[in-house]
């Protein structure tokens, strides 16, 4: 597994569209010659204020992306909408940590359907 890195990588897999969706979330996949499987992750400020929450919420993306045996592509997990600061009070509670790995975990297997 590798991580997409240029804005030249990013853009080319956002443009191929999205292949699944959650409450928060968009996956981005772009099929690409290669024998394993790309990964990046967009956190725009705009829904995830806190620096503390958007490196949470990356770290469960790269620890499920590992563990998803992904076909080889590129995908992007992109953060659509903002998480309830009353229902998640704490930027690394459980509660978020097990939200976030519930829609992820949805994602990879719509994407591998």
């Amino acid at each position: 597994m590798q991580r997409l890195k240029t804005r030249a990588q990013f853009q080319a897999v956002m443009a191929a569209g999205i292949v699944a969706r959650t409450a928060h979330f968009a996956l981005h996949r772009m099929p690409v010659e290669a024998d394993y499987p790309s990964i990046g992750v967009v956190l725009p400020k705009r829904w995830a204020k806190r620096a503390v929450t958007r490196n949470t919420i990356k770290r469960q993306v790269y620890s499920l992306s590992q563990a998803a045996k992904l076909s080889p592509a590129a995908y992007i997990v992109r953060l659509r909408a903002g998480f309830d600061r009353v229902q998640f009070r704490s930027a690394t509670s459980d509660a978020l940590k097990s939200a976030v790995r519930g829609e992820i975990s949805q994602l990879f297997e719509r994407a591998q359907a």
